[in-house]
């Protein structure tokens, strides 16, 4: 990666400004993209990056704000994903559904468990967990027969928290080739 992040930086500086040119002497939108693109270390531990990133942060909490592009790497505006993906066996759950019914957060994941066939795995898994992971986990027994569920209290919906990203968003930056390689930052200074 980090010759990915280099071979960009030489990039941009040549592509950007004449002969000799530096890094610094980029567009802010092309600075912010390189910023954001160090893995490592991220951009708080690179010094020529706090100043182009605190004023992206500034940026953003102002009426009108919009995102500086770097229209030399063709990589457009960031995305943003708060959560990472749920555990394998597990599906996106919403904590919240407005008046319409229409499901406003996916910050839970949920997994429908037979506690009866699968005793002793439930018990280890569920049963045992210490305070912090039961005030966390949420467990529905469910007796109706909809969705081909068992009406005699064996299934049980589990619901947990969803993890949340440290580093929610990222661009998509094209290699030497062409193919795009997600790069994922923060804004925390």
């Amino acid at each position: 990666m980090k010759r990915l992040f280099f071979a960009t930086v030489g990039l941009a500086a040549f592509a950007l400004a004449p002969q000799g040119a530096k890094a610094q002497d980029a567009t802010w939108g092309c600075q912010v993209l390189l910023c954001a693109a160090s893995q490592s270390p991220s951009w708080q531990g690179v010094s020529y990056c706090v100043t182009p990133m605190t004023k992206l942060i500034n940026a953003m909490k102002k009426p009108g704000f919009s995102w500086p592009i770097c229209h030399e790497a063709k990589a457009g505006k960031p995305g943003r994903e708060q959560y990472e993906d749920c555990p394998a066996g597990t599906n996106i759950g919403y904590s919240e559904s407005g008046r319409d019914g229409v499901k406003r957060t996916p910050n839970k994941c949920v997994q429908v468990v037979d506690r009866c066939e699968n005793r002793s795995d439930f018990h280890a898994r569920y049963g045992n967990a210490d305070a912090n992971d039961r005030a966390n986990i949420e467990l529905r027994t469910l007796y109706n027969d909809r969705d081909n569920l068992s009406k005699n209290g064996c299934k049980v919906q589990v619901t947990m928290p969803r993890p949340q990203r440290s580093n929610p968003y990222f661009f998509d930056i094209p290699n030497d080739r062409g193919v795009k390689e997600r790069f994922w930052f923060n804004l925390r200074t």
